[in-house]
């Protein structure tokens, strides 16, 4: 059988963590992405959100990102390689002590906003990633844009990899995402996310914004828990996916 994990960055608000919106996607989940304190969370949510994970045997992630949470975690940050490297370290140790607690081990990491999107573009940035995760393990895997130099560089750095597209974001015709600056950066309409994503998984190809098609070949598809209607966004994904035989599976190391 086909497969393909779905993931959801969580964890960033407390609001979500609850009123139940944020429990309420995990049912149609493989995965999660944990805030870790970078542009978002704490160790209660921390603590909350992988309480609510286990319930449904999801996969947990470390999410960090630039140190910002004034403008949560979404603007680039000119900081030196070390001092990525020392944020995305202390990040992970963050969530990965808290995992601990309740017998869980981390299967992967997945930058988050900004700090992903530079990395996908600038080698030492995502260099400079690989290298505060590899302080505290080489042992997960490392999740990254699909078709972008940051997959090359983790791989390179030794770790296991898994390209990643997404089901609520537009795409330029680069391959890169569509800045959340535009007004039609995010897709709020759940058929159209499910046919992108399903687009993706069997055809290799989405449509990107000036109409042409792109190839996007991904082991991971993330819906954001942000965006507005991501539970409808969520169970339209899972059930298109379902609905032609492709299971969800999560990015656990095997």
């Amino acid at each position: 059988m086909r497969s393909i994990d779905l993931n959801c960055d969580m964890g960033e608000l407390r609001e979500a963590i609850d009123d139940g919106s944020q429990a309420a996607i995990m049912p149609f989940l493989s995965s999660i992405n944990v805030a870790c304190g970078g542009h978002a969370g704490d160790e209660a949510m921390m603590s909350a959100t992988i309480e609510q994970a286990l319930r449904w045997k999801l996969a947990v992630g470390a999410h960090p990102s630039y140190p910002d949470r004034a403008n949560f975690g979404r603007v680039a940050m000119e900081m030196p390689a070390e001092a990525i490297a020392q944020a995305v370290l202390e990040q992970v140790q963050s969530l990965a002590a808290v995992a601990a607690r309740y017998g869980v081990a981390l299967s992967h990491v997945k930058p988050h906003g900004a700090l992903y999107n530079v990395a996908a573009q600038d080698a030492d940035v995502a260099s400079a990633i690989a290298d505060g995760v590899s302080r505290w393990s080489n042992g997960v895997v490392l999740v990254g844009l699909a078709g972008s130099i940051m997959l090359e560089v983790f791989r390179s750095a030794g770790f296991a990899v898994a390209a990643e597209a997404f089901a609520d974001r537009r795409y330029e015709a680069n391959g890169s995402l569509r800045g959340r600056g535009f007004a039609d950066a995010l897709i709020r309409e759940p058929a159209v996310a499910a046919q992108q994503v399903i687009g993706m998984v069997e055809e290799g190809r989405i449509t990107a914004v000036d109409g042409s098609r792109i190839p996007v070949e991904a082991a991971t598809i993330c819906v954001h828990g942000d965006t507005p209607g991501a539970l409808e966004i969520a169970r339209a994904v899972a059930g298109g996916l379902k609905s032609r035989g492709i299971e969800l599976r999560s990015l656990r190391p095997q």
